[in-house]
């Protein structure tokens, strides 16, 4: 039985979707913090069980009878290490054969600053019982594709990333390949370095999305603090827009780039190229 946490959140959804290509669906749990609201996944026949890192029973009823699990990471920046700790505690005792977790790229030596609780938790990971693969995500296509409609609207893309280039593949990809981890045999001990086929810079992106969308956007580099002041005013919160202009200020220096195809071998077909999750973006 494979358990999937985090499983009524956007990467947690298409993972489920893509283990049901790969197993029956009764060897599938979605564990998700509200049951209530799993009702989509509930109709995909898996089963439904709550799982909430910041209550450790729920993870040990979650994980009953688990051989497989996969630690989608967090959302909570600040507080995930400790979550992550809970579930890998629920996992041994469980005594599953094979916890995935979904890191970041280049995580054993990013700079980043949202590398740091992935980092904590390879360690803990490392330090546990638990026979682990460790799938360390580059960025998704999606965090810029989410933005089209304001770029649009004000023709202008702005960030921080100077030249730097961005290995993106869409979330699609990166559920790919959790269920190829979680459904193929001998993955213990392995660690994926996993981004796309090409890459992007921002000012190639704006000038992408001008083509495709019919409407001249123009990419703007600005500071770091600049550009983080910029996301507080959209809206974000200062920590977390703080934690996202660090990423891109380190995509300047080539943190988010890797040029290996690992993701690409892993899921045995190339990722998705950035120009089909545009097009979708504006469809």
């Amino acid at each position: 039985m494979i358990v999937v946490t985090g499983a009524n959140g956007q990467l947690g959804r298409l993972v489920i979707e893509e283990l049901l290509q790969r197993t029956a669906a009764e060897n599938i749990v979605a564990a998700v913090r509200n049951p209530e609201a799993a009702g989509e996944l509930a109709e995909l026949g898996v089963q439904i069980r709550q799982a909430d890192y910041d209550q450790p029973d729920t993870l040990t009823n979650a994980f009953a009878g688990a051989e497989k699990i996969l630690l989608i990471s967090s959302s909570a920046v600040g507080q995930r290490v400790a979550q992550h700790q809970a579930v890998i505690s629920a996992a041994e005792e469980a005594g599953v054969q094979l916890l995935a977790y979904t890191s970041i790229l280049h995580c054993d030596r990013s700079p980043l600053q949202l590398a740091e609780e992935h980092q904590q938790t390879e360690a803990l990971l490392n330090a546990s019982s638990v026979p682990t693969v460790i799938l360390r995500n580059g960025w998704y296509t999606e965090n810029y594709t989410m933005s089209i409609p304001v770029m649009l609207e004000m023709k202008q893309m702005f960030g921080c990333a100077g030249e730097g280039r961005f290995a993106t593949a869409s979330r699609r990809d990166y559920a790919t390949a959790a269920a190829v981890a979680l459904t193929t045999d001998n993955q213990a001990g392995k660690v994926y370095e996993l981004a796309g086929d090409n890459s992007f810079s921002l000012a190639e992106f704006a000038a992408l999305l001008s083509q495709e969308s019919g409407t001249r956007v123009n990419y703007q580099n600005l500071s770091e603090a600049d550009f983080t002041q910029g996301l507080i005013q959209a809206g974000l919160p200062e920590g977390f827009a703080a934690l996202l202009a660090n990423a891109e200020s380190g995509a300047a220096e080539g943190w988010l780039f890797y040029g290996s195809k690992q993701l690409q071998a892993l899921i045995g077909r190339p990722t998705t190229p950035v120009e089909d999750t545009v097009q979708a973006a504006l469809s």
